[in-house]
């Protein structure tokens, strides 16, 4: 584990989110066999597996896009198992995808923007009942999303359209804009995949910088040296089912892992 991953690890157990025995068939295909684990308070936990491990559809079960056959997830405690994803969101639950698509039309900062939670403007007569309430939300939230575009390193492109950005940037934009919903955790998409050198070493500074100031990540990624570098714990998924836990340096080490990326488990 990195110098780093130790310096601002979790200091407690109490776990943001939770998965027990979780179940997920697709008629007779079993894709997700009684998987359980926590993710911890202030920790960058880690993700991986070969392809076809599970991991997007155990990712699709956290966020609510899917639910489970089987089994229970908590989130903060409270049970969101058949929970809508709309509904996590407003639990403090945030994901990013690993192709993002901003709206390619509207500025960056408009894009942030709409990821602002209860917001008065979304109900249509409070734009006539109560302007002046509306006007002074949107000054905040334009704020708030300029804010996080400086912290992503976007500010200079803010009053673009989106759909002038690189892959990488677009990563950027993403992260920027999960975070205008005040998330608890954030489960992050492979945010390596398709990304130049430069702009990588950006997105690892700034899920670092993020998870400082004490937001937690579940990150899924097939980059292992940026897993290496930011994960306190790393959890290793094949055919459906969680094979080890452990640090970087631990799971890269176990049998079962070699054998699950080099023995062609699917």
């Amino acid at each position: 584990m990195s110098e780093t991953a130790r310096q601002h690890g979790p200091q407690t157990h109490a776990p943001v989110l939770a998965a027990t025995n979780i179940t997920r068939r697709f008629g007779g295909l079993v894709a997700i066999n009684n998987v359980s684990f926590e993710v911890r308070p202030g920790e960058i936990l880690g993700l991986i597996g070969p392809n076809g491990a599970g991991k997007t559809t155990m990712f699709d079960l956290l966020a609510g896009s899917i639910l489970p056959t089987s089994g229970e997830i908590r989130l903060n405690g409270a049970l969101v198992s058949g929970e809508a994803a709309h509904l996590r969101i407003g639990r403090g639950l945030g994901r990013t995808f690993q192709i993002p698509r901003p709206l390619p039309n509207l500025t960056l900062i408009e894009n942030v923007m709409l990821a602002a939670q209860g917001q008065s403007g979304e109900r249509l007569l409070a734009n006539f009942l109560t302007p002046w309430r509306v006007a002074a939300e949107e000054k905040v939230a334009a704020k708030k999303a300029a804010d996080l575009l400086e912290l992503v390193s976007l500010t200079r492109l803010a009053h673009e359209p989106a759909r002038v950005l690189s892959g990488g940037q677009r990563k950027l934009l993403e992260l920027a804009r999960v975070m205008m919903a005040d998330p608890a955790i954030i489960l992050l998409d492979e945010p390596a995949a398709g990304v130049n050198a430069t702009l990588l070493e950006v997105i690892i500074d700034r899920v670092r910088d993020i998870n400082r100031s004490g937001i937690t990540f579940l990150l899924i990624e097939h980059n292992i040296d940026m897993v290496t570098r930011l994960c306190h714990r790393v959890l290793v998924m094949a055919s459906g089912e969680l094979l080890c836990e452990g640090t970087a340096d631990e799971v890269a080490r176990d049998p079962r892992v070699i054998e699950a990326y080099l023995g062609g488990a699917a």
